[in-house]
């Protein structure tokens, strides 16, 4: 589940700022992109997928 989340968020970043940061060097490009991604992941998709999960799968927890 946390790659579903993980994967198309990384992906989209990239897309997004991967003109801005293309001149950064690779680990602060690395340190903006997790500082973004993370909080999405953590707070706005996993608890979607789980609360999806919980009512798709039978005897799933919420």
């Amino acid at each position: 589940m946390i790659w579903i989340a993980v994967a198309p968020t990384l992906i989209v970043l990239q897309l997004v700022l991967g003109d801005l940061l293309r001149d950064a060097p690779v680990v602060l490009r690395t340190l903006i992109t997790a500082t973004i991604a993370v909080p999405i992941v953590v707070y706005g998709l996993l608890p979607l997928l789980q609360r999806a999960r919980a009512r798709l799968v039978p005897g799933g927890r919420a």
